[in-house]
């Protein structure tokens, strides 16, 4: 099985059982990492362990199903907040004293998960800090707020969790060396944001399944290929898909996933690498016995043309690439390459060769399924204009540069 599944599976365990989990999002993102549980579990023991051996914000992240039934309202009206996290006004539960001790804490996150409260049970303002995730969860926000939700969705239980940074004991925040250091003192099993985005495709890949559009024949300044649209679930433009005219099924596929890059493929833009990445890819499975490129309507790491724009004049002022999509209030990386896994099923493709420098690929084609028998890189096409691009790719999203 799959390691990323059997993490998974076991904090999903955990969870049902009533157990404190750590979930830890991504280092270019906040990098820290949070201890974890149902809402509907929490006792003064927990609340305890979370105050003392956590030590950050006591929150407690619910559906927008949830806030919208208990009347939680936004703590504020212009959020400012780096990362958008949607707190809610605090509330106790209305028959607490102070609201303040772990019981009293804990008394309140199983109110907020109990299916026959109403906005007139708690009081406002209190101790705990509700947060609303967004629809579409990690998928959409790869937030700890979301990841919580989303776990309980993925558990069966009701869509309200209980939160708490953790620290080190010298006030600074836990990394991810520290975060392992705690998950197997506390004996809480330990996973990551990425593990819940991948294992949602993963689920999501074993329900589905895919059929082309259309197909033709395509002869290019490259080779001679079949083309193939599938369809997009995400927009109107479908995806697609050049396969060599003839091939030999019995060596591996030697594949690349591209994402669409209007600025880069079609007018050549110096700003990012995408344009020459695709070149080269083309060439390259043009000349390889099994060969196919899998073009995703993914504009702007998922994004779309229009943000990728307001992003790009995030740039011009001198953000990178990352701060520029999260000052947006978008992910870093929003694409979704479940549905190249899916393609590659539609072709009885299950061993590949992929093109590329982004291990989030390799991850994504690994959790639904498919094999990399090998990473195929691609060079580095440095510009004037593209090199802080690259640098930050490499320095921070983790690139192979």
């Amino acid at each position: 099985m799959n390691a990323m599944v059997q993490r998974m599976e076991a904090a999903l365990a955990a969870l049902k059982r009533g157990e404190i989990i750590i979930v830890m999002d991504d280092e270019s993102r906040e990098n820290e990492g949070d201890m974890i549980m149902a809402a509907e579990f929490c006792d003064d023991q927990d609340m305890n362990t979370m105050i003392r051996k956590a030590g950050g914000l006591v929150c407690a992240p619910i559906s927008a199903e949830i806030a919208k039934r208990l009347d939680l309202t936004p703590m504020v009206v212009k959020n400012e907040d780096e990362y958008q996290t949607a707190f809610t006004v605090t509330v106790d539960f209305i028959a607490t004293h102070t609201g303040i001790s772990a019981a009293e804490r804990a008394l309140t996150c199983r109110k907020l998960a109990a299916k026959e409260t109403v906005a007139a049970d708690f009081k406002r303002p209190g101790h705990i800090f509700p947060l609303i995730a967004k629809d579409g969860g990690v998928l959409v926000r790869r937030g700890h707020t979301e990841a919580s939700v989303d776990l309980m969705k993925l558990a069966g239980l009701t869509e309200a969790a209980v939160i708490c940074e953790i620290l080190k004991e010298d006030g600074t925040m836990a990394r991810h060396d520290d975060l392992l250091k705690v998950s197997q003192a506390e004996n809480m099993p330990f996973i990551t944001i990425e593990d819940i985005v991948n294992y949602r495709h993963h689920l999501a890949n074993q329900a589905a399944s895919i059929e082309p559009l259309s197909h033709a024949h395509l002869p290019t300044a490259y080779g001679n290929f079949e083309i193939y649209t599938f369809p997009n679930s995400e927009g109107e433009e479908p995806h697609v898909v050049l396969r060599n005219a003839q091939y030999d099924d019995q060596a591996p596929l030697t594949m690349r996933i591209h994402s669409e890059c209007l600025t880069g493929d079609i007018f050549h833009s110096v700003k990012c690498d995408c344009q020459a990445q695709l070149d080269f890819g083309l060439k390259t499975i043009a000349d390889d016995a099994n060969g196919m490129m899998i073009y995703l309507r993914q504009e702007g790491r998922g994004i779309g043309l229009a943000e990728k724009i307001r992003a790009y004049a995030l740039q011009d002022q001198g953000q990178n690439t990352i701060v520029a999509n999260v000052s947006l209030g978008h992910p870093v990386d929003a694409r979704d390459f479940t549905v190249a896994a899916q393609i590659l099923k539609y072709f009885d493709q299950k061993r590949v060769r992929i093109i590329t420098n982004n291990p989030e690929k390799v991850a994504a084609l690994e959790a639904n399924g498919i094999e990399v028998v090998e990473r195929v890189p691609t060079p580095r096409f440095v510009t004037k204009e593209n090199q802080d691009y690259l640098t930050t790719k490499a320095t921070e999203m983790g690139h192979y540069l």
